[in-house]
Protein backbone atom coordinates (compact mmCIF):
# COMPACT_ATOMS: atom_id res chain seq x y z
CA UNK A 1 0.00 0.00 0.00
CA UNK A 2 1.26 3.60 -0.54
CA UNK A 3 1.58 5.69 2.22
CA UNK A 4 1.30 8.67 -0.08
CA UNK A 5 -1.95 7.87 -0.97
CA UNK A 6 -2.81 6.91 2.93
CA UNK A 7 -1.80 10.16 4.17
CA UNK A 8 -3.42 12.31 1.25
CA UNK A 9 -7.03 10.61 2.03
CA UNK A 10 -6.65 10.86 5.98
CA UNK A 11 -5.74 14.66 5.00
CA UNK A 12 -8.86 14.85 2.67
CA UNK A 13 -11.19 13.16 5.40
CA UNK A 14 -9.88 15.34 8.12
CA UNK A 15 -9.88 18.51 6.46
CA UNK A 16 -13.19 17.70 5.03
CA UNK A 17 -12.88 19.66 1.13
CA UNK A 18 -9.95 18.71 -1.81
CA UNK A 19 -9.15 22.32 -1.42
CA UNK A 20 -8.31 22.58 1.95
CA UNK A 21 -6.12 19.32 2.36
CA UNK A 22 -4.65 20.08 -1.26
CA UNK A 23 -3.29 23.99 -0.30
CA UNK A 24 -2.21 21.73 3.55
CA UNK A 25 -0.38 19.14 1.54
CA UNK A 26 0.80 21.80 -1.16
CA UNK A 27 -0.27 19.89 -4.19
CA UNK A 28 -2.94 20.71 -7.18
CA UNK A 29 -6.63 19.77 -6.32
CA UNK A 30 -6.44 17.47 -9.44
CA UNK A 31 -3.56 15.99 -8.61
CA UNK A 32 -5.08 15.57 -4.66
CA UNK A 33 -8.47 14.32 -6.47
CA UNK A 34 -6.10 11.69 -8.65
CA UNK A 35 -4.81 10.27 -5.97
CA UNK A 36 -7.85 9.82 -3.75
CA UNK A 37 -9.23 7.89 -7.03
CA UNK A 38 -6.03 5.59 -6.90
CA UNK A 39 -6.43 5.07 -3.23
CA UNK A 40 -10.08 4.06 -3.53
CA UNK A 41 -9.25 1.79 -6.52
CA UNK A 42 -6.26 -0.08 -4.27
CA UNK A 43 -9.07 -0.80 -1.64
CA UNK A 44 -11.94 -1.43 -4.11
CA UNK A 45 -14.60 0.55 -2.38
CA UNK A 46 -15.58 4.12 -2.27
CA UNK A 47 -14.63 6.13 0.94
CA UNK A 48 -15.73 9.96 0.64
CA UNK A 49 -19.18 11.38 -1.61
CA UNK A 50 -19.59 15.10 -2.60
CA UNK A 51 -22.86 17.01 -0.56
CA UNK A 52 -23.64 20.86 -0.04
CA UNK A 53 -21.70 20.71 3.15
CA UNK A 54 -18.37 19.59 1.07
CA UNK A 55 -16.50 15.77 1.27
CA UNK A 56 -18.27 13.31 3.66
CA UNK A 57 -16.89 9.97 4.59
CA UNK A 58 -19.15 6.55 3.44
CA UNK A 59 -19.21 3.98 6.14
CA UNK A 60 -16.23 2.54 4.33
CA UNK A 61 -14.57 5.45 4.37
CA UNK A 62 -14.59 5.99 8.15
CA UNK A 63 -13.18 2.58 8.27
CA UNK A 64 -10.64 3.38 6.08
CA UNK A 65 -9.74 6.80 7.88
CA UNK A 66 -9.53 4.86 11.11
CA UNK A 67 -7.33 2.06 10.15
CA UNK A 68 -5.39 4.59 7.56
CA UNK A 69 -4.59 6.84 11.19
CA UNK A 70 -3.19 3.55 12.92
CA UNK A 71 -1.11 2.47 10.00
CA UNK A 72 0.54 6.05 9.67
CA UNK A 73 1.01 6.20 12.79
CA UNK A 74 2.52 3.06 12.86
CA UNK A 75 5.14 3.84 10.28
CA UNK A 76 6.15 6.93 12.08
CA UNK A 77 6.38 5.26 15.05
CA UNK A 78 9.01 2.35 13.20
CA UNK A 79 10.55 5.43 11.53
CA UNK A 80 11.59 7.08 15.05
CA UNK A 81 12.50 3.89 16.68
CA UNK A 82 15.25 3.34 14.46
CA UNK A 83 16.33 6.72 14.58
CA UNK A 84 16.14 7.20 18.37
CA UNK A 85 17.84 3.75 18.60
CA UNK A 86 21.15 5.73 17.52
CA UNK A 87 21.06 7.85 20.21
CA UNK A 88 19.19 11.26 21.55
CA UNK A 89 20.28 12.80 17.78
CA UNK A 90 16.76 12.33 16.76
CA UNK A 91 13.42 11.61 17.54
CA UNK A 92 10.12 12.85 18.83
CA UNK A 93 8.45 12.98 22.05
CA UNK A 94 4.61 12.50 21.83
CA UNK A 95 3.07 13.83 25.19
CA UNK A 96 0.21 15.31 25.78
CA UNK A 97 -1.61 17.06 29.67
CA UNK A 98 -3.95 19.53 30.65
CA UNK A 99 -4.39 23.41 30.64
CA UNK A 100 -1.81 23.53 33.67
CA UNK A 101 0.23 20.50 32.03
CA UNK A 102 0.86 22.46 28.66
CA UNK A 103 1.24 26.03 29.92
CA UNK A 104 3.51 25.96 33.06
CA UNK A 105 4.80 22.63 33.61
CA UNK A 106 6.32 21.60 30.14
CA UNK A 107 7.55 24.58 28.86
CA UNK A 108 9.97 25.23 31.13
CA UNK A 109 11.10 21.62 30.98
CA UNK A 110 11.07 20.46 27.29
CA UNK A 111 13.20 24.25 27.57
CA UNK A 112 16.29 22.77 29.24
CA UNK A 113 15.82 19.04 27.43
CA UNK A 114 16.04 20.84 24.49
CA UNK A 115 18.80 22.35 25.11
CA UNK A 116 21.12 19.24 25.67
CA UNK A 117 19.41 18.13 22.98
CA UNK A 118 18.21 20.26 20.11
CA UNK A 119 17.27 17.93 17.32
CA UNK A 120 14.30 16.74 19.66
CA UNK A 121 10.91 17.45 18.34
CA UNK A 122 7.91 17.98 21.10
CA UNK A 123 4.33 17.01 19.70
CA UNK A 124 2.25 18.48 22.58
CA UNK A 125 -1.55 17.71 22.93
CA UNK A 126 -3.71 19.52 25.44
CA UNK A 127 -7.05 17.73 26.61
CA UNK A 128 -8.16 16.37 29.82
CA UNK A 129 -6.99 13.85 32.02
CA UNK A 130 -9.14 11.02 30.86
CA UNK A 131 -8.38 11.93 27.16
CA UNK A 132 -4.76 11.93 27.51
CA UNK A 133 -4.94 8.79 29.19
CA UNK A 134 -6.82 7.37 26.68
CA UNK A 135 -4.32 8.29 24.14
CA UNK A 136 -1.35 6.96 25.94
CA UNK A 137 -3.42 3.71 26.31
CA UNK A 138 -4.10 3.00 22.57
CA UNK A 139 -0.92 4.72 21.72
CA UNK A 140 -1.50 8.21 19.84
CA UNK A 141 0.89 9.46 23.16
CA UNK A 142 3.69 7.78 24.46
CA UNK A 143 3.26 10.28 27.83
CA UNK A 144 0.63 12.05 29.69
CA UNK A 145 0.34 14.26 32.74
CA UNK A 146 -2.74 13.57 34.18
CA UNK A 147 -4.75 14.37 37.62
CA UNK A 148 -4.62 11.79 40.21
CA UNK A 149 -6.06 9.21 40.93
CA UNK A 150 -6.02 7.53 37.76
CA UNK A 151 -8.31 4.19 37.24
CA UNK A 152 -6.77 2.39 34.63
CA UNK A 153 -4.52 -0.94 34.83
CA UNK A 154 -3.06 -0.02 31.72
CA UNK A 155 -1.30 2.44 32.35
CA UNK A 156 2.43 3.50 34.83
CA UNK A 157 2.20 6.16 36.86
CA UNK A 158 4.80 8.02 38.10
CA UNK A 159 3.69 11.00 40.47
CA UNK A 160 5.38 14.55 39.48
CA UNK A 161 4.26 17.34 41.08
CA UNK A 162 1.48 19.28 43.87
CA UNK A 163 -0.39 21.64 42.58
CA UNK A 164 -2.32 24.29 44.54
CA UNK A 165 -5.39 25.62 42.69
CA UNK A 166 -6.21 29.28 43.73
CA UNK A 167 -8.91 31.55 43.51
CA UNK A 168 -7.93 34.71 41.28
CA UNK A 169 -9.38 37.97 40.14
CA UNK A 170 -7.86 41.07 38.48
CA UNK A 171 -5.85 43.58 41.17
CA UNK A 172 -8.90 45.97 40.81
CA UNK A 173 -11.94 43.44 42.09
CA UNK A 174 -13.51 45.10 44.94
CA UNK A 175 -12.69 41.03 46.03
CA UNK A 176 -9.37 41.67 46.11
CA UNK A 177 -8.53 44.29 48.41
CA UNK A 178 -9.61 42.03 51.32
CA UNK A 179 -6.96 39.55 53.12
CA UNK A 180 -9.37 36.70 52.63
CA UNK A 181 -12.72 36.17 52.39
CA UNK A 182 -15.91 34.14 53.40
CA UNK A 183 -17.34 31.48 51.11
CA UNK A 184 -20.36 33.07 50.62
CA UNK A 185 -19.25 36.07 49.25
CA UNK A 186 -18.43 33.57 46.00
CA UNK A 187 -22.43 32.83 45.52
CA UNK A 188 -22.85 36.17 43.70
CA UNK A 189 -19.97 36.65 41.66
CA UNK A 190 -19.44 34.75 38.18
CA UNK A 191 -16.91 32.68 37.23
CA UNK A 192 -14.90 31.92 34.18
CA UNK A 193 -14.33 28.33 34.62
CA UNK A 194 -12.54 25.32 32.50
CA UNK A 195 -14.84 23.20 30.54
CA UNK A 196 -17.18 20.78 32.79
CA UNK A 197 -16.46 16.80 33.37
CA UNK A 198 -12.63 17.44 33.21
CA UNK A 199 -10.93 16.41 36.17
CA UNK A 200 -10.14 19.45 37.43
CA UNK A 201 -13.29 20.99 37.14
CA UNK A 202 -14.85 18.46 38.83
CA UNK A 203 -12.13 18.72 41.53
CA UNK A 204 -12.99 22.62 41.54
CA UNK A 205 -16.54 21.96 41.86
CA UNK A 206 -16.78 19.58 44.59
CA UNK A 207 -14.72 21.25 46.69
CA UNK A 208 -16.52 24.65 46.25
CA UNK A 209 -19.71 22.30 47.19
CA UNK A 210 -18.59 20.87 50.36
CA UNK A 211 -18.28 24.15 51.46
CA UNK A 212 -21.67 25.33 50.73
CA UNK A 213 -20.99 27.29 47.66
CA UNK A 214 -22.83 26.83 44.06
CA UNK A 215 -20.86 29.10 42.07
CA UNK A 216 -22.50 31.05 39.07
CA UNK A 217 -20.31 29.36 35.40
CA UNK A 218 -20.74 32.11 32.94
CA UNK A 219 -18.06 31.24 30.94
CA UNK A 220 -15.88 27.85 29.74
CA UNK A 221 -12.52 27.50 28.60
CA UNK A 222 -9.98 24.99 27.86
CA UNK A 223 -6.77 27.35 28.18
CA UNK A 224 -5.63 28.90 31.13
CA UNK A 225 -3.91 32.13 29.18
CA UNK A 226 -7.21 32.14 27.79
CA UNK A 227 -9.01 32.09 31.31
CA UNK A 228 -6.95 34.51 32.61
CA UNK A 229 -6.98 36.92 29.64
CA UNK A 230 -11.21 36.75 30.59
CA UNK A 231 -10.28 37.18 34.35
CA UNK A 232 -8.53 40.64 33.31
CA UNK A 233 -10.45 41.70 30.52
CA UNK A 234 -14.39 40.51 32.00
CA UNK A 235 -13.51 41.10 36.11
CA UNK A 236 -15.09 37.80 36.43
CA UNK A 237 -13.23 35.04 39.00
CA UNK A 238 -11.48 31.92 38.10
CA UNK A 239 -9.85 28.80 40.23
CA UNK A 240 -6.34 28.03 38.17
CA UNK A 241 -3.57 26.89 39.38
CA UNK A 242 -1.40 28.99 41.03
CA UNK A 243 1.37 28.43 38.77
CA UNK A 244 -0.33 30.55 36.55
CA UNK A 245 0.30 33.50 38.88
CA UNK A 246 3.99 33.53 37.84
CA UNK A 247 4.87 36.93 35.87
CA UNK A 248 0.73 38.02 36.38
CA UNK A 249 0.74 42.37 37.12
CA UNK A 250 -3.10 42.20 36.76
CA UNK A 251 -4.04 39.17 37.88
CA UNK A 252 -4.17 38.62 41.80
CA UNK A 253 -4.99 35.43 44.99
CA UNK A 254 -7.69 35.73 46.84
CA UNK A 255 -7.63 33.30 49.69
CA UNK A 256 -11.21 31.95 50.45
CA UNK A 257 -11.70 30.60 54.51
CA UNK A 258 -12.31 27.45 54.80
CA UNK A 259 -11.25 26.31 51.14
CA UNK A 260 -8.18 24.11 50.41
CA UNK A 261 -8.07 22.75 46.89
CA UNK A 262 -5.15 20.64 46.13
CA UNK A 263 -4.14 18.02 43.34
CA UNK A 264 -1.28 15.82 42.49
CA UNK A 265 -0.05 15.46 38.95
CA UNK A 266 1.59 12.16 37.79
CA UNK A 267 3.17 11.08 34.31
CA UNK A 268 1.80 8.41 32.72
CA UNK A 269 2.86 5.85 29.96
CA UNK A 270 1.66 2.49 28.77
CA UNK A 271 2.06 -0.67 30.86
CA UNK A 272 4.55 -3.22 29.47
CA UNK A 273 5.53 -0.58 26.69
CA UNK A 274 8.97 -0.02 25.83
CA UNK A 275 9.25 3.68 25.31
CA UNK A 276 11.23 5.51 22.51
CA UNK A 277 15.01 6.72 23.91
CA UNK A 278 13.82 10.37 23.67
CA UNK A 279 10.30 9.69 25.61
CA UNK A 280 12.21 8.07 28.15
CA UNK A 281 14.75 10.66 28.82
CA UNK A 282 12.12 13.48 29.04
CA UNK A 283 9.79 11.16 31.18
CA UNK A 284 13.62 10.66 33.55
CA UNK A 285 13.76 14.01 33.76
CA UNK A 286 10.49 15.19 34.09
CA UNK A 287 10.18 13.17 37.42
CA UNK A 288 13.42 14.24 38.45
CA UNK A 289 12.44 18.20 38.71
Amino acid sequence: MDLTLTHSFVTVAQAGSITDAAEQLGVTQSALSRRIQQYEEQLGAQLLSRSRKGIELTDIGRLALTEGQRLLSTFAKLKEEIALHQGLEGGTVRIGGGATAVSFVLPPAIAAFQQAHPKILFQLKEAGSSEIADDVVNGRLELGIVTLPLQSRELEVQSLTNDDIVLVARNDHPLAKRKSINAQALAAQGFVSFEADTALRNLIDNAVRNIGVEINVVMELRSIPSILRMVATTGHLAFVSRMALRDQSDIVEIKVKGLSIHRRLAVVSRRNTELSAAAAAFAGELTRQ
